[in-house]
């Protein structure tokens, strides 16, 4: 159980789902280990929050275990959106723990949001990989192509193929490399906008943390590692930023090829966006 996710299903405003896929893990697989380890190192956290003055465990998060992975990568998102899309049916936020980053699609599936913000290092955007369309590879191409999303923000991305660049030119691409992530939060954030609007206006949000959107040297735990990332503390004001306004939050990735420090940041994550969201984004 994911600490301090305590409360009944019934009664649940957030609930914790485990994804461990680990199908299509291009270098280091171990993804499917994802979930039990961000639960794991959450376990030293705090329950009190000085920021929100809120207590974690109080916040209304349930805990609904893993939904048991098979080779039929299509059939197995199908379904666990249908399991996502009962948490938001209850009027409850999902929140994802993968597994490899291809689960994304089943919660952005299940939420239909406007947006898709997502942290990465890769920007994801090959219609198929090796001949596969269900590649982790593809999981933003994906959501964009097939299931409407009216635009992504891919915040931290440094790589990609041609082809990939080639489509984030299009207008319903915007990319943020690391170098220019905090400006971004600031015009997000309203620190830096200068009475503009809010980017973010009338669309619902879904946020997407892959753990490799981080400097490796930070978060070395996953599985197609890329330097020059995001600093923790970006990747958790990209959360905050965002939390006020998203229908569904994932983080995934993460693999046991560390000592842990990528599963305590996506644990750590997972509570922020709680927080923030409860909070309304304060």
């Amino acid at each position: 159980m994911f600490p301090g996710a305590t409360t009944d299903r019934e009664a649940a405003s957030y609930v914790v789902v485990g994804a461990p896929l680990d199908a299509t893990t291009t270098f280091q697989p171990g993804a499917r280990f994802g979930p039990d380890r961000v639960r794991r190192f959450a376990e030293t956290y705090d329950d009190y929050d000085r920021r929100t003055d809120s207590y974690f465990s109080a916040l209304d998060v349930h805990d609904a275990g893993d939904v048991p992975t098979w080779d039929d990568v299509e059939a197995y998102l199908d379904h666990l959106a249908a399991e996502l899309r009962s948490v938001a049916l209850d009027d409850a936020v999902p929140l994802l723990v993968g597994g490899e980053h291809t689960v994304t699609y089943a919660g952005v599936q299940a939420v239909d949001p406007d947006v898709l913000v997502v942290c990465d290092a890769h920007l994801d955007l090959r219609d198929a990989y090796d001949g596969n369309p269900w590649s982790h590879a593809c999981v933003t191409r994906r959501c964009l192509d097939d299931l409407g999303v009216d635009r992504a923000v891919i915040v931290g991305a440094r790589t990609g193929s041609e082809a990939e660049w080639d489509r984030a030119a299009d207008t319903d691409v915007e990319v943020v490399p690391p170098e220019e992530a905090r400006a971004w939060l600031d015009g997000v954030t309203g620190d830096d906008r200068d009475g503009a609007s809010d980017p973010f206006a009338g669309e619902s949000v879904y946020c997407s943390v892959d753990v490799d959107g981080l400097d490796p040297g930070l978060a070395p735990g996953t599985g197609t590692m890329e330097p020059f990332g995001l600093v923790p503390r970006e990747a958790r004001d990209l959360v905050r930023a965002v939390a006020a306004r998203a229908d569904g939050f994932d983080v995934v990735e993460v693999n046991d090829r560390d000592d842990g420090q990528a599963a305590a940041v996506g644990g750590k994550l997972l509570r922020e966006f709680v927080r923030a969201h409860a909070a309304g984004g304060d």
